[in-house]
């Protein structure tokens, strides 16, 4: 069966144009998977682009490419799509399949520094918010999934605008400890925060690539538009 499909993300309102070139690339890398499909990439800061592209796909299936669920994905991406456009998926951090993906990594990076996981120290470097308590729930909630597979000697969560703030998730570990970003994208919060959250605790372990920017994403992205489009009655990864 053919399906259209957006994968939508927030962008950058200060600069949109690249937030677009982002998404765009995630979008062409899950169609790659999805032969069968025309998917397109398209961010909410892009004024006026959301409504154009939904509006030109009825019945698309919606990706959320955001780490947990809130307003933008329950308010403002609804309401600015066209009539007749959805489902609208889980959101990418609530992804049911991604904690294994996460904990896959992690042990090929134990495996490829001479670690055991057992002997690692994990920590979960999130966004937070001083506004709502959903983003740190998903965020821990995927720590103790990850955690549960990937059996790691503790696990912490550390957040941009919450407490424990990172530094502190980050202090006191040796060597044989990993960051791993619970964010979709490189830049903003990565790129500042937690390099200066690094540095502030002394912080001697390996941090990674934010999760999003893993190389088997789109192929995981694909795999749930596919189940979505050919499991109609079913409405939740859980």
């Amino acid at each position: 069966m053919t399906f259209d499909a957006l994968i939508v993300s927030h962008g950058q309102p200060s600069d949109p144009d690249v937030g677009e070139a982002e998404i765009a690339a995630l979008a062409a890398a899950v169609a790659a998977h999805l032969p069968e499909a025309r998917v397109e990439g398209v961010t909410l800061a892009a004024e006026g682009r959301i409504e154009a592209l939904s509006a030109d796909r009825p019945g698309a299936l919606i990706y959320p490419m955001f780490m947990a669920d809130g307003w933008f994905t329950q308010v403002q991406l609804p309401k600015r799509l066209a009539e007749g456009v959805g489902p609208q998926l889980v959101s990418f951090g609530l992804d049911c399949t991604l904690p294994m993906l996460a904990a896959n990594w992690l042990r090929q990076v134990c495996t490829d520094h001479g670690f055991e996981p057992y002997g690692t120290d994990l920590v979960i470097a999130g966004h937070g918010s001083g506004k709502s308590r959903r983003v740190s729930e998903a965020t821990r909630a995927f720590a103790d999934r990850v955690a549960e597979d990937f059996g790691p000697k503790s696990v912490r969560c550390g957040f941009v605008e919450e407490d424990p703030s990172l530094t502190d998730a980050l202090s006191g570990l040796g060597v044989n400890a990993i960051c791993l970003p619970f964010f979709a994208a490189k830049r903003g919060h990565v790129l500042d925060d937690l390099p200066e959250a690094v540095a502030a605790s002394g912080f001697q372990g390996i941090v990674l690539d934010p999760i999003g920017l893993h190389p088997d994403v789109p192929e995981m992205i694909a795999d749930a538009l596919h189940w979505r489009a050919t499991t109609p009655d079913v409405t939740s990864c859980i």
